[in-house]
């Protein structure tokens, strides 16, 4: 089957699952690449979530295959799960099971209850599991199978043997009940019928497929995300072994192929969210650390803004100069704080009474200008017509007439140098990345559109956060336009003509 065909089987197979298995489009999408990627799928959650449902059905897409089920108690024995002891063995003094019809001989195999699994199974269940090996007494076998299925109400007790099993599973789900009424009216009134899928995929076609996926390239920016990932969970104090990720780039590998990829891109990393927590808790916060992170790709606005901040605030801190006299705002008020004796005004009283916003130095109130430029402010203490109504421009001539003080509006000339520089470097990036979200936005539609391995709902966040980029880049852009302002040479405002001269 080519790839474009086995592309169409997928989709149809999703397409019938989707139509019966409501709000399950995550659960489905990783069943299905489990199964091409030969790995293991746990589904955990509470009893009537069609957990078991769901993995037999999924199960009954494989033709060609041998297809093993069965619920696991405390008490089930290992004759239930890899065959009963061979008679004819044991007349000739040999311990062998009739393995025909068991897990051992399975292409896919459903365990119910899994980590109810004892210690007389465990041990063989580990190395079916991860090595596809089956001691059956001198003999040891080669099992045939894909991938299993564990369905469990719970996760494992503390034990290290089940701890062990639980760490064989790459893919974990937690599965709930319906949470819309409209999809749960639909599952219970209008699907009447037993649910058969007529979509079938064979042996050959999943054996075809990894064999295609083994030599898919890797992007280097899926590279780095997944660097990136390694270290904020460790951070997070959330271990992932080498062989989990050898075991994940795998995967990804296999996705890739299956959509027709040359290589590996970002947003198939949206899949790891499935593969690398331990605990439900940790689902939603690795999840966004994995969205942040594919839709940042090499277009990190984050740390931009931060860096044009870090300079804004540093041409700031440059201006600071303390004043000669209190500024107040006319037009900005804060609550007074009450103090032991009471509200300072007796015609407040009971409630906080509005206090005029003031400003003790010049850094301050050159902010406030920059943001409110038609704001008029009084000087000192003295609300009188004079000193009660001027603009800034009027209160810098104010300061220049009485205390002979003149506003610090330009840097010194090395200061200045060194921010142009910074501020032309910033200003280059910025115009790089806007071209680049440009650019990319609209693709980013097509892409989610064409990766059948991403859910609806994780395309609709990704869309969002990739729209908030435009937003980070409109603020970075305003900030240094702020900046770009205090660079340049300084304005006086004349207060006979009312002009502003450029000195």
């Amino acid at each position: 089957m080519k790839v474009l065909d086995l592309k169409n089987t997928i989709l149809n197979i999703k397409r019938e699952f989707s139509g019966y298995f409501k709000e399950r489009d995550a659960e489905i999408n990783g069943s299905l690449l489990a199964l091409l990627s030969g790995e293991h799928i746990l589904l955990l959650g509470p009893p009537g979530t069609a957990k078991t449902l769901l993995a037999s059905k999924i199960c009954e897409t494989i033709e060609g295959g041998n297809f093993f089920h069965y619920l696991l108690t405390r008490f089930s024995t290992p004759e239930e799960v890899f065959g009963p002891l061979s008679l004819k063995a044991l007349e000739r003094d040999e311990f062998s099971r009739r393995v025909e019809g068991y897990l051992p001989t399975a292409h896919i195999a459903l365990l119910d209850e899994i980590f109810k699994a004892n210690s007389s199974i465990l041990n063989s269940l580990l190395t079916v599991l991860n090595e596809r090996k089956y001691h059956n007494g001198k003999e040891v076998m080669d099992v045939p199978l894909f991938s299993v299925f564990g369905a469990s109400n719970e996760l494992p007790e503390e034990d290290e043997s089940l701890e062990a099993l639980y760490d064989r599973f790459l893919f974990r789900y937690s599965v709930d009940y319906i949470q819309h009424e409209e999809n749960l009216e639909a599952l219970i009134f209008e699907n009447a019928e037993e649910f058969q899928p007529s979509t079938r995929l064979s042996v050959e076609n999943i054996k075809e497929i990894q064999k295609k996926a083994k030599e898919m390239p890797v992007d280097p920016e899926v590279r780095t995300i997944i660097r990136g990932l390694r270290r904020e969970l460790k951070n997070s104090n959330i271990f992932v072994s080498d062989r989990r990720w050898k075991k994940i780039i795998n995967v990804l590998r296999v996705a890739s192929a299956v959509n027709g990829h040359t290589s590996v891109d970002r947003m198939t990393v949206v899949l790891l969210q499935h593969m690398l927590w331990d605990l439900p808790e940790q689902r939603e916060t690795i999840r966004k650390l994995i969205l942040d992170r594919v839709v940042s790709g090499g277009t990190d606005t984050g740390k931009l803004k931060q860096n044009v901040f870090d300079l804004r605030n540093s041409v700031y801190s440059c201006l600071q100069q303390e004043l000669p006299d209190t500024v107040s705002c006319n037009k900005c008020f804060v609550e007074e704080k009450k103090t032991s004796g009471g509200l300072k005004s007796s015609r407040f009283a009971g409630v906080a009474a509005p206090k005029s916003l003031t400003f003790n130095n010049a850094l301050d109130l050159l902010k406030h200008h920059m943001e409110f430029p038609s704001h008029t402010y009084s000087l000192g203490l003295d609300y009188g017509n004079t000193n009660g109504s001027l603009s800034f421009e009027g209160v810098a001539e104010q300061f220049r007439r009485r205390y002979g003080f003149e506003f610090k509006l330009s840097l010194d000339y090395g200061d200045k140098k060194l921010y142009e520089k910074e501020y032309e470097n910033l200003e280059d990036r910025l115009n790089y990345f806007r071209k680049h979200v440009q650019e990319e936005e609209k693709a980013l539609e097509e892409t989610l559109r064409e990766n059948i391995w991403i859910s609806g709902q994780d395309s609709k966040e990704i869309l969002i956060k990739y729209h908030s980029k435009n937003t980070d880049i409109y603020e970075i852009a305003s900030h240094l336009n702020e900046v770009r302002s205090l660079l340049e040479k300084p304005k006086i405002f004349d207060v006979e003509t009312e002009e502003v001269k450029v000195a």
